[in-house]
């Protein structure tokens, strides 16, 4: 399988430099690019990654900042033109430990969707204020009780995706902006009867640079989770069939 690592950036050259030499070394023997999905950073983040000098490292660079749900909609779109099987959705600051991309390759090449999640036995989040951690796994709880569905960690951003999967749930029928993408991706992929597989990851705060999350990121999205039960109800989307 050929494996695309999807990383939206924006502001993050103290990270990108790091990160993209580690990937390779946890991948050896792996057949994987990394797409770096540029916001026009204004730090330098894009001239770095040219700097690196990987011949499996492409860079989409982006006229404004359109943020993360469009990043990884593009980022997929490029992947399935350009022939891979497989994509992995990847933060550029370390919160996504590098050492768990074996395994997620691992996974992926034996069901549709992987999901490396924080809120099952063995998953967790390290470096989080209470208000944060709470404000994120009620999040995801709520998302489950309002779009009847079991997936555990419907908000995290490190999961895998199948090509077929992807073009099945149609990326250009997602409906959400921001962080309420996961949530939407992982109901779509359900609904669609995917084979869907949890396993835990410690998930760890940024240590350089800004976070680009806050509270009223989350907030948003518990609001726009009934917004996406409606549209979806609409669609046909209401009821999963066995």
């Amino acid at each position: 399988m050929k494996f695309l690592i999807i990383i939206p950036t924006y502001n993050e050259a103290q990270n990108i430099q790091k990160l993209i030499p580690v990937i390779f070394a946890k991948l050896k023997g792996v057949s994987f690019s990394i797409l770096v999905v540029d916001d026009s950073s204004t730090d330098g983040t894009v001239d770095i990654v040219k700097g690196l000098n990987y011949e499996n490292v492409h860079i989409l660079s982006r006229p404004s900042k359109q943020g993360l749900a469009t990043a990884y909609i593009q980022g997929m779109k490029y992947g399935i033109k350009e022939g891979f099987d497989a994509f992995i959705e990847f933060d550029a600051d370390f919160s996504h430990d590098p050492e768990y991309l074996p395994l997620m390759t691992e996974y992926l090449s034996e069901h549709d969707v992987v999901i490396g999640s924080r809120n099952i036995k063995g998953g967790g989040v390290v470096g989080w204020s209470f208000l944060r951690n709470l404000i994120s796994k009620g999040g995801s709880i709520y998302s489950r009780i309002v779009l009847n569905c079991p997936i555990k960690d419907l908000t995290g951003g490190f999961n895998g995706w199948k090509k077929e999967i992807i073009e099945k749930i149609n990326l250009d029928s997602i409906i959400s902006k921001g962080y309420c993408f996961q949530i939407e991706m992982k109901y779509r992929a359900y609904q669609s009867k995917a084979d869907i597989i949890e396993f835990p990851i410690i998930f760890k705060d940024r240590i350089y640079g800004e976070s680009k999350m806050d509270k009223s990121i989350f907030l948003e999205a518990l609001f726009n989770i009934i917004k996406l039960k409606i549209k979806m109800i609409k669609a046909g989307f209401n009821a999963r069939q066995n």
